[in-house]
């Protein structure tokens, strides 16, 4: 059978190999003969890479492994002896089978990033060069350390995403909420109490009734379409290729597509200032960071990677098809001079990171109250509506 093997090459970076082999393992046993890292197999006709981690319940937690790695090699343990004592000290079973693995390839003397290498599911191709890299100057220590510094970092991030997008979150469903029980229970009941009142109504007073009893009448199918509706939207939003259209969609707004656009390259720079800083060669470190932007800013990295493998500088590739602002170019051109590349990219990372943080900081102060303004209305304005025939049959009265 005939199989496709992605895997990293000292002097070329990240390559892919296609052989004949009898099985995956076989394949992947082949490439490392040739002093190549695998990262994953596959054959001709799948569209995804293998990963062999054992079991599968749950994501790795590659983090919590590189800061207990990290803590062993410091106390004085070697590779193998702080693999065994990850895997005497695992509880989950399908990790302590991973352990298992990794102390056997490194027994049979494979070195710890071929060991990795084997398993892409729970340690990415970065992570991987990043230990490779490591190993050509024994500082696998410093390596992994600064592997934690940066997890923290991108860490950090997300979590300031996520908290700041917690509270109009909660706003959004709880209004959403309670709209759904006005129109869809309320509103109802209060439709059959005015059916045959035979009085003029405003328009959207009769709008409003009329949706009551339409509710009322086909309750059954409603819920049964919601659900429907919802679980589509849900799996919608699970799937990658679905988040991947929105984001090219929200890329394109300008407000937000310019805010979303400082977020990649933040997160670009970061990732592509630690693999050089590792040792890793600018080309192999640019075609391991282009996963982490956008298609239409991947397909602009890769102009710059052309012009960068031709000779040019980088912060002129860069600038040229529109991967810097203004003032990360200037920073580019500094880390060219004085030779700190890598340095200089984790500041550049630093400075988006904080305009965002100040972007999203000013847009959640006037997101929040504008978003408790519409919701408001809309549920006032519901209420109002309901009741307003109630005070025409008061007026009527008088």
């Amino acid at each position: 059978m005939r199989f496709q093997v992605r895997a990293i090459d000292r002097a070329a970076g990240v390559t892919s190999l296609t052989l004949d082999a009898a099985s995956p393992e076989a394949a992947a046993d082949l490439v490392r003969r040739q002093g190549l890292a695998v990262l994953g197999v596959r054959t001709a006709r799948e569209g995804g890479w293998k990963g062999w981690v054992p079991g599968g319940s749950g994501a790795f937690p590659l983090g919590l492994f590189t800061q207990e790695l990290l803590t062993l090699l410091e106390s004085g343990l070697s590779v193998v002896e702080a693999m065994e004592t990850l895997r005497e000290k695992e509880v989950r079973p399908e990790r302590q089978q991973l352990f298992g693995q990794l102390v056997e390839a490194l027994y049979q003397g494979n070195s710890l990033s071929q060991a990795l290498g084997q398993f892409p599911a729970a340690f990415p191709a970065l992570y991987v060069a990043t230990v490779q890299a490591s190993e050509r100057t024994g500082n696998l220590s410093e390596a992994l350390g600064r592997y934690v510094v940066y997890q923290g970092q991108v860490d950090a991030v997300r979590r300031k995403m996520i908290s700041a997008s917690i509270y109009p979150t909660l706003l959004i469903v709880v209004g959403g909420l309670v709209i759904a029980v006005l129109l869809g229970y309320v509103v109802p009941r209060f439709a059959r109490i005015f059916e045959d009142l035979g009085r003029d109504l405003p328009y959207l007073s009769r709008l409003l009734l009329e949706w009551g009893k339409l509710v009322a009448d086909h309750t059954v199918p409603l819920l049964v379409g919601s659900g429907i509706l919802l679980g589509g939207l849900a799996y919608g939003l699970l799937r990658a290729e679905t988040r991947r259209w929105a984001g090219d969609r929200l890329m394109r707004i300008p407000a937000i597509g310019s805010r979303m656009r400082i977020y990649q390259l933040a997160r670009f720079y970061r990732t592509l200032g630690m693999l050089l800083r590792g040792g890793i060669p600018i080309m192999a470190a640019l075609d391991m960071t282009a996963g982490l932007l956008q298609s239409g800013l991947r397909g602009e990295l890769d102009k710059a990677a052309r012009k960068i493998r031709e000779g040019q500088a980088i912060s002129l590739a860069m600038d040229e098809f529109g991967l810097t602002t203004p003032v990360s170019s200037r920073m580019l051109r500094v880390g060219e001079r004085t030779g700190q590349m890598g340095e200089m990219m984790e500041r550049i990372a630093r400075f988006y990171d904080d305009e965002i943080a100040r972007w999203v900081d000013w847009f959640i102060r006037l997101f929040e109250p504008v978003l408790m303004m519409i919701i408001g209305i809309a549920i006032g304005g519901i209420v109002v509506l309901m009741y307003f025939p109630i005070f025409e049959l008061a007026g009527s009265i008088h």
